[in-house]
Parts: C-alpha cells; structure tokens; sequence
C-alpha cells in the first residue's frame, strides 16, 4: 500500500485584495487560506473531491469550531507555506491543524484548528463517516505526540522557531 503524505503543503502568495490597510493579510482571511490550502491538498494528495461527494452523496462536512492563534503578520505580496495534518478522525468529525510559516519555514505565522463535522445535506444532520472515509482517514491521521489543548500546542510550536 502506498504511504500517505501526512503532512501535505502549499506554497501560496499573500494577495493585494485579502489584506487590511497595513499591507497585512486580513485575520479573516487567514481562515480562508487554511481552508483552500486543505481542500487542494486532500484532492492532490489523496484524490478526494469533496464536492463531488457532497454533488453525488449529499454529505460533506460544516465547520464546528475554529481556533486561530496570529503569531506574525503576513505581509502583502509575501510567499507563504501552509502545512495541513488531519489531528483527530471520529466515527461524525474530524480536527485538522494548519501552519502558516514564512517561506524558509523558520517563522511561523499563524496556527488553526478546525473541527468538522460530517454532515447530510438532505436531513441537515451529523452523519457517521463510512468505513471507506475511517480507513482513508487512519492512514493520514497524526495526532499530537500527547494530548494538549491549543494554548499549549502554540506554546509548543513556538519553541520551533
């Protein structure tokens, strides 16, 4: 079986319309990069469509929560990697991490987490994953080496830089 990459990344630009008037990314829009980022690489890495299951299946996921910790701006016109990694898979969700570093990856810019739930267009309720989706899901999955909330996993990443 081919090994899954778990810790996928992107290289993105920091884009005039997505800043605030300091020439820094948006703190909304920070949220939009992570998200875009994953998408890209769950259907690169993975072959998944999510929109085509949610065309096909009616299921899809709804973001739960978000928590986001600004570590340093991104400046306009910056280059930036955004690291995903799937932390956690449950029979109805899923938490994914999100790293945003400067291009050398010697910075860290922002870190997210996003709890997803899997969802039914049709009945607008949770709904368990599939054996298929747990299997795919326990081959990416990379949970933290110990359980710590998201103030000690920044206060952990920070030591990386």
């Amino acid at each position: 079986m081919k090994q899954l990459e778990k810790f996928p990344e992107s290289v993105v630009k920091i884009r005039f319309a997505d800043c605030d008037p300091f020439n820094h990314l948006n703190n909304s829009k920070y949220i939009d990069y992570f998200i875009n980022a994953r998408e890209d690489h769950v259907l690169e890495h993975y072959g998944f469509d999510i929109y085509k299951m949610a065309r096909e299946k009616g299921i899809s996921w709804v973001v739960a929560q978000n928590q986001i910790a600004y570590l340093a701006p991104a400046n306009l016109m910056e280059t930036v990697v955004i690291q995903t990694q799937l932390l956690h898979c449950s029979d109805k969700s899923l938490t994914v991490e999100g790293v945003m570093w400067d291009e050398n990856k010697s910075m860290i810019k922002a870190v997210l987490w996003t709890k997803l739930v899997h969802f039914e267009l049709r009945t607008q309720k949770s709904h368990p994953h599939s054996e298929e989706l747990m299997t795919l899901f326990k081959q990416i999955e990379s949970p933290l080496p110990k359980p710590m909330s998201f103030d000690e996993r920044i206060s952990d990443l920070k030591g990386y830089r």
